[in-house]
């Protein structure tokens, strides 16, 4: 079997970022199916590798975390339009798997069908458009229209849809009830992240020595909220609570929140801007607890962020600022700690139990890292992907 995988941001352990297409290009190649990856790349000309068993074709299409709304559109209609010129060369191809988001993919998908007859899969990790639509950023009632149309041809077109939480799962088995959808979660890498002793030097290279840390890691976009955090951090230094925050990554709030650090004159909270993997997992390993922050719209709590595993995965507190179903999980599994999304005050309330027990701290670290075993692992849910393959 050769599969077509197209992921606009397909990312490789040595690129860094977030590396979820890459595991499950693995997990086919494991099961002696041949991968094919198309995805893109900011420089100006088509660029041919092969990774581990894999063959990945890079379109000269930019991107940056920092574009605004439309100029992103504008990226991923790029990307939609270059793969109609692109492939043709990939005819032979036996089945594609299409990753949002953004929805656009499933466009190239639905194309690639009708014109090669080559069916496809198509993964949801966010609800498109559902969340562009609460954040505000489309709002024509005819835009509105034709986009939710769109959602729902590309799922009744697809051989199945993949989400990857049980509350998308939920909207797409009610926007497409005939379609069947299965449940592949994020992965948690349990081999790559695991519970460490903090070390004095990687305390020091990052300015938290002595600290109880808290990090986020991913993008500093729109709809991750983190002037939450920030406000967070004004509290704690004025209440004098032995807390540092590391907002790890880049986007489009980047400056905005450094000027809002900048204003208040915080010195308990440090952006340290985009990290390779290896330094997420230095980060990782002098962090205490994980934060998962975002907006307080409800569409935001049915995603399955990355840094949730990698937080599982390294045996870390994690702390949501949603409802929904990681919530539900953190409280059942005592992993982590839910937080008033509209009170950033609370959020240092709930911690300080932690700061001050270490053995409450380490009980909740060590359910973490049992849970990331037990259900996320990258084998366990690469293995529940490769089956789909298999047995179709």
């Amino acid at each position: 079997m050769k599969v077509l995988l197209l992921h606009q941001f397909y990312n490789t352990p040595a690129s860094g970022g977030a590396i979820r297409s890459y595991y499950l290009a693995q997990a086919l190649i494991k099961k002696g199916i041949q991968v094919v990856v198309i995805t893109t790349h900011n420089q100006s000309e088509i660029k041919i590798t092969t990774t581990e068993g894999v063959e990945i074709h890079y379109l000269p299409i930019d991107y940056n975390n920092r574009f605004g709304f439309f100029k992103r559109v504008y990226s991923f209609w790029l990307f939609v339009w270059h793969i109609v010129k692109y492939t043709g060369k990939f005819r032979d191809a036996d089945v594609v798997y299409a990753i949002s988001a953004p929805l656009t993919t499933g466009l190239a998908a639905m194309w690639i069908k009708l014109r090669y007859k080559i069916p496809y899969y198509f993964e949801v990790g966010d609800l498109w458009p559902e969340a562009p639509v609460q954040m505000g950023f489309i709002k024509n009632p005819m835009l509105k229209f034709i986009l939710y149309k769109l959602e729902r041809s590309i799922y009744n077109r697809s051989i199945a849809v993949v989400a990857l939480s049980q509350p998308i799962q939920n909207a797409i088995e009610h926007t497409a009830p005939a379609k069947k959808v299965y449940q592949i979660s994020n992965m948690a890498d349990t081999e790559f992240y695991k519970p460490e002793a903090k070390q004095l030097e990687v305390e020091k290279y990052f300015g938290v020595e002595g600290k109880f840390v808290v990090s986020y890691i991913g993008t500093l976009g729109l709809a991750n909220g983190l002037e939450y955090l920030v406000h967070a951090a004004h509290h704690a230094q004025a209440d004098n609570v032995n807390i540092h925050f590391l907002i790890c990554g880049d986007g489009k709030m980047h400056d905005d929140l450094q000027r809002m650090m900048t204003d208040l004159k915080l010195t308990n909270i440090s952006l340290t801007g985009f990290l390779s993997r290896e330094q997420v997992h230095e980060a990782l390993s002098i962090t205490d607890a994980v934060v998962v922050s975002y907006k307080n719209l409800p569409v935001l709590e049915t995603g399955s962020p990355n840094k949730y595993f990698d937080g599982l995965a390294a045996g870390k507190l994690i702390v949501v600022n949603v409802g929904g179903w990681m919530k539900a999980e953190l409280e059942h599994h005592q992993c982590g700690l839910a937080v008033n999304p509209k009170n950033p005050t609370d959020l240092l309330h709930q911690l300080k139990p932690f700061i001050a027990d270490s053995a409450r701290l380490k009980l909740f670290q060590q359910n973490a890292r049992r849970l990331a075993e037990t259900t996320y692992s990258r084998k366990k849910v690469g293995d529940r992907f490769a089956a789909i393959f298999l047995n179709t």
